[in-house]
């Protein structure tokens, strides 16, 4: 990645310049989107075919979204590393949306190579659903062979990731590809009305933010035994940091992306934070700490308050709490308190439905939409959490942007050895602050 992308991941944005990228209309020519969009309809055909990549219970659920959002769309290819996944995926899928699956045996690929094997199909649009870590490299995959793309967060794992992600973006703007990212509040109705508000002042000025994800434990996966250390990882990938990024990597990026939404996406000065691991103990939990808590400072006085926990039977609460010179705002709740007050009252709404009528609106209008820029900052943010809890250190936002950190295994192989091996008892060493390095 060259010095103008990490300028432009790091720079401050105008309300202007962000109003417009919120917006969802990449800057790439109207004609040359148009001309992409009667190429995906050639023969005659509106269908639009999708091939998912990842088919555990987010993908199945976003292949299904998709298919309610468009029902001119069919799912026509699959993908997976593991087989026994696809087909029961495949049978779930069926029977939620019979008419519009039309996913041949010939269309299902398995193995750490299948996302490429299915990009070499006729799709139009591809669903990325996948372990963290493998999100940017399928990602660049995915819009160089010419696909629009729907990909879950979070977008990468790692600073180089993040610059993955920045030039898939750059490339599909090129391209006059969509790219819709699976942060999903960005397009919930009510959260936007919210939010709109705020951009207009009913609040004044942002004084501080308080994001809570606390929430009772997420999956965790016992050891099938006929699997390698690889297959297991990769089948249980919340419990390790090199597929994950921990915590904040899978649940408290949803609020850091909104806290960044509510501040024009204006990137911090540095965060520092702790954490830890008091519950989840023993080989199945992996690497992965239990709780966090970050602190964002940001140059005009602003400071993010970040909390995450996934213990059972402790106290839970998500939300996203915005406090200004002139009021209080209560995301979630879609609420304005202070001189103005204010609340939604409009009709509910399915996210994640709407997230893939954006995608296939904005195919077949030939205006492309591209959430590159504010999916990589996002992540970013949700690395810095991580970071700062295994370390111990504060971390600057350009040090972050810069960080060379990276956890690759030596080969894509189920036979090879993932990044991190258990030790004699089964279990995985954990980071610990103040010896685990940062670089």
């Amino acid at each position: 990645m060259g010095a103008r992308d990490r300028q432009r991941v790091g720079k401050r944005v105008s309300r202007r310049q962000f109003l417009r990228r919120s917006s969802g209309v990449a800057a790439a020519a109207v004609g040359g989107g148009l001309t992409l969009a009667r190429a995906a309809h050639a023969g005659g055909s509106d269908v639009l075919r999708i091939g998912l990549i990842g088919c555990g219970g987010r993908g199945s659920g976003a292949a299904v979204d998709a298919m309610n959002a468009d029902a001119n769309s069919k799912l026509v290819a699959m993908a997976d590393a593991f087989p026994w996944r696809i087909a029961s995926s495949l049978e779930a899928i069926k029977a939620i949306k019979p008419q519009q699956v039309a996913v041949e045996p010939d269309r299902c690929f398995a193995g750490l190579d299948a996302y490429a094997r299915l990009l070499e199909s006729d799709v139009h649009v591809v669903l990325i659903t996948v372990p963290s870590h493998f999100t940017p490299i399928y990602l660049m995959a995915a819009v160089e062979a010419g696909k629009h793309v729907f990909c879950e967060k979070t977008h990468a794992v790692d600073g180089p990731g993040v610059h993955t992600v920045l030039a898939a973006a750059d490339l599909a703007q090129q391209k006059g590809l969509s790219i819709v990212s699976g942060l999903a509040w960005r397009y919930h109705t009510g959260v936007c009305e919210t939010m709109k508000r705020v951009h207009d002042g009913a609040i004044g000025q942002i004084t501080s933010i308080q994001e809570i994800c606390n929430t009772p434990s997420l999956r965790s996966l016992a050891r099938r035994p006929e699997m390698t250390e690889m297959e297991y990882q990769i089948y249980n990938w919340y419990d390790f940091n090199w597929l994950s990024a921990d915590l904040p990597g899978l649940n408290l990026v949803h609020n850091v992306d909104k806290a960044a939404w509510a501040m024009l996406d204006q990137p911090p000065l540095k965060a520092w934070g702790m954490g830890g691991r008091e519950a989840r103990k023993g080989p199945t939990f992996g690497d992965v700490f239990d709780h966090h808590a970050t602190v964002y400072e940001y140059a005009d006085g602003v400071r993010m308050y970040a909390y995450c926990r996934q213990i059972n039977g402790t106290w839970s609460e998500v939300s996203d709490v915005f406090v200004g010179t002139k009021g209080r705002c209560d995301l979630l709740n879609h609420t304005i308190e202070g001189e103005t007050r204010w609340r939604y009252e409009g009709p509910p709404c399915n996210r994640f439905e709407l997230e893939h009528a954006a995608l296939f609106g904005a195919i077949r209008s030939g205006v492309p939409i591209n959430n590159g820029l504010y999916m990589a900052r996002s992540s970013l943010l949700a690395l810095m959490a991580t970071w700062c809890s295994h370390t111990g250190r504060q971390i600057t936002w350009e040090e972050a942007l810069n960080s060379k950190q990276q956890a690759n295994p030596q080969r894509y192989a189920f036979d090879a050895d993932p990044p991190t091996l258990p030790g004699p008892d089964g279990t995985y060493k954990i980071a610990t602050p103040g010896a685990t390095p940062f670089h």
